[in-house]
């Protein structure tokens, strides 16, 4: 279960994690080589807010909170400054073309789409209605606990499953733990911390499995990273009737992280339950929309930013290989690499040279999570692990 921490707290077990260093395994080969008992050893972590407000306000390389730090589209800020004379009119019909044009593009009814500022107001809506009667949900670990730990604060009963041998979420072992009390099946796909992808056809035969029984969430925030995206989403299986509910975020690839728009796509009926708890697209600014719609599927930014995060992850993998270290291979804006000390103290030191970036502990070993960021900020990174490896 993953730790949530206010400031206070996080100062206090910083002084815990410090006190010791942890002994990497020696004669591994490779990651893949090292998963030991999960289950004996449940990922904790701080949440990307909390170490954000840790970390100082002025840093080389950012590199925490899984941001696109090439930013906006040229497109997008554009049409932000030309929405602000008229943005104190409520932007109900930029909305609804949004919700449109998201529908057009993957080939739905516009009632299937649910729009709000950000996915996070939509993981708490599903956290909420699913979590009443004290309902299970099912969940991978380590994984995005968003929603897991929302509808822990609604009493839901949350049940972890530890991951696979190459850090995948364990489909098997996730739908032998569906009962009678299962309310929801969350999958994270490609999962965050890991950076890994699940094989598309066994998600999909899972999903038309489960989804019988009970509901199941897929979370694609990073599904734009992965080779082709088409074909790894599950839209599709929505679009044949089944009980999924997608949610998308423009936070990653878009480089909306502070502009926050989302959306998940559902059945007709989901989405009518799913708004009861969300104040739907009227929660998002008018410049967020516009700049929201000139930016989906605009395929010359996204390539470019694409191109971009690929050359800083090859000098990120190139620099850990120089250093002796393995990692795992990501298909995600960030890439998670085992580390050889107290995975706080390592943050810390990285953070006194400048450099922010966020740390695991799981499968009895200490891990860094470093988000891709601009080529400037990865040789800041590269610099300070030099000194520490």
């Amino acid at each position: 279960m993953a730790n949530q921490m206010n400031r206070r707290n996080w100062l206090k077990a910083s002084a815990l994690l410090a006190g010791g260093v942890a002994v990497f395994r020696s004669g591994i080969s490779s990651v893949a080589a090292m998963p030991a008992a999960f289950a004996k050893n449940r990922a904790t972590r701080i949440t990307d807010e909390t170490a954000t407000l840790a970390a100082p306000p002025e840093m080389k390389a950012r590199l925490l909170a899984n941001e696109n730090p090439f930013g906006p589209s040229e497109k997008a800020k554009k049409a932000m400054q030309e929405a602000l004379p008229n943005s104190y009119q409520y932007p109900f019909m930029y909305s609804q073309q949004l919700k449109q044009k998201i529908a057009t593009h993957e080939g739905i009814d516009a009632k299937q789409v649910l729009l709000d500022a950000g996915s996070s107001p939509l993981l708490l809506a599903a956290a909420m209605h699913f979590a009443k009667n004290g309902g299970s949900i099912i969940t991978g670990d380590p994984s995005y606990d968003d929603l897991p730990e929302k509808a822990r604060k609604f009493k839901a009963n949350i049940v972890e499953v530890p991951l696979t041998a190459d850090y995948k979420l364990d489909l098997e072992a996730m739908e032998k733990k569906i009962d009678g009390n299962t309310s929801l099946v969350y999958i994270c796909n490609p999962n965050n911390p890991t950076g890994t992808v699940l094989d598309t056809a066994k998600l999909k035969a899972f999903c038309e499995r489960a989804s019988k029984k009970v509901p199941v969430f897929i979370d694609e925030a990073y599904i734009d990273y992965v080779d082709d995206p088409q074909g790894t989403t599950l839209i599709d299986l929505v679009k044949k009737g089944n009980n999924i509910i997608v949610a998308r975020t423009f936070s990653k690839l878009y480089g909306f992280a502070g502009l926050r728009v989302g959306y998940v796509v559902a059945q007709p009926d989901m989405i009518d339950t799913l708004s009861i708890y969300s104040s739907g697209a009227f929660s998002i600014s008018a410049p967020s929309i516009q700049a929201a719609l000139v930016s989906y599927q605009d395929k010359e930014y996204m390539n470019n930013t694409l191109q971009k995060t690929a050359a800083s992850k090859k000098f990120l993998y190139e620099t850990l290989k120089k250093e002796g270290y393995e990692y795992i291979p990501s298909s995600t804006n960030f890439v998670m690499f085992p580390i050889k000390m107290d995975g706080k103290r390592f943050t810390d030191e990285m953070m006194k040279r400048g450099v922010g970036v966020r740390f695991w502990k799981f499968a009895d070993q200490d891990w860094c999570r470093i988000s891709i960021g601009r080529m400037d900020e990865m040789q800041a990174f590269a610099d300070a692990f030099k000194v520490l490896a």
